[in-house]
């Protein structure tokens, strides 16, 4: 990554939700300790084993991701996690080491804060110490649905449900910078399901490929392929941290 110098104040924060969605008061208790990066895509934030040091907030349309790695090599994606949360030490207390490898999926800027300040900070305030709280349930949750969904739904299903959930998280926008090989990773199959998949679905207009990314060409159209998981992680958002996850109207807020 690469740091820039300039820091978060509580008048101008930066586009991340979970960071607006603190009161003055809270944030204020980190502003002095946020510091803005830009990162590229395939950034590595940590590998499993890691001292988790820093908390990552990813702002505007930038996208972390965490993989499993399994004995055959591979690493399957999880969750990916945008605008609407953090990566890293978000609850825990003390030493944390690294479960999952944590890469940046789309390049971008993100905000950074050291795991003692959160701490310190949450120390001093139970409000927010509770919002970093629901927001863990909140991953948790994300975390359950993936599980559910790669057991029992189809490929075509989830790469739906992957590239809906990935133009959610970032701004919103028809271009989405996925490539095959991504959308594989994504799904844990090989690279040949993933495209027989997008060929069907640029067979029906639905979207089409280009050098790195995919177009979206009918929106309403991919929904109905997609399965209902990325719906239930939104509506438990909407229950416990309402407002964070990112909707129409939070992409126009922000844009």
């Amino acid at each position: 990554m690469v740091r820039r110098e300039s820091e978060a104040n509580s008048s101008e924060r930066p586009c991340n939700n979970l960071l607006r969605r603190l009161s003055a008061g809270d944030f204020a208790l980190i502003a002095p300790h946020l510091a803005l990066e830009e990162a590229r895509p395939n950034d590595l934030l940590y590998n499993p084993g890691d001292d988790v040091e820093i908390v990552h907030f990813p702002c505007g349309p930038s996208l972390a991701s965490y993989l499993v790695a399994n004995e055959d090599g591979r690493d399957v994606e999880t969750i990916l996690v945008g605008r609407e949360g953090a990566v890293g030490g978000i609850v825990s207390q003390g030493y944390l080491p690294a479960y999952t490898r944590i890469m940046v999926k789309f390049g971008g800027s993100f905000a950074r804060l050291h795991v003692s300040k959160l701490d310190a900070a949450k120390a001093k305030s139970s409000t927010l110490s509770n919002v970093f709280s629901r927001y863990a349930d909140c991953m948790l949750a994300q975390i359950f649905q993936s599980t559910a969904c790669n057991a029992i739904h189809s490929i075509e299903q989830r790469t739906a449900k992957w590239i809906i959930s990935a133009m959610e998280r970032t701004d919103g926008a028809d271009v989405v910078p996925l490539t095959h090989e991504q959308l594989a990773t994504l799904l844990g199959v090989g690279r040949s399901y993933t495209s027989r998949v997008m060929q069907t679905f640029k067979a029906e207009g639905i979207l089409e490929t280009r050098r790195g990314s995919i177009l979206v060409r009918n929106r309403e159209a991919l929904q109905t392929r997609a399965c209902l998981c990325n719906e239930s992680v939104k509506n438990h958002f909407d229950e416990v941290l309402r407002g964070v996850y990112p909707t129409e109207e939070s992409h126009a807020a922000v844009g």
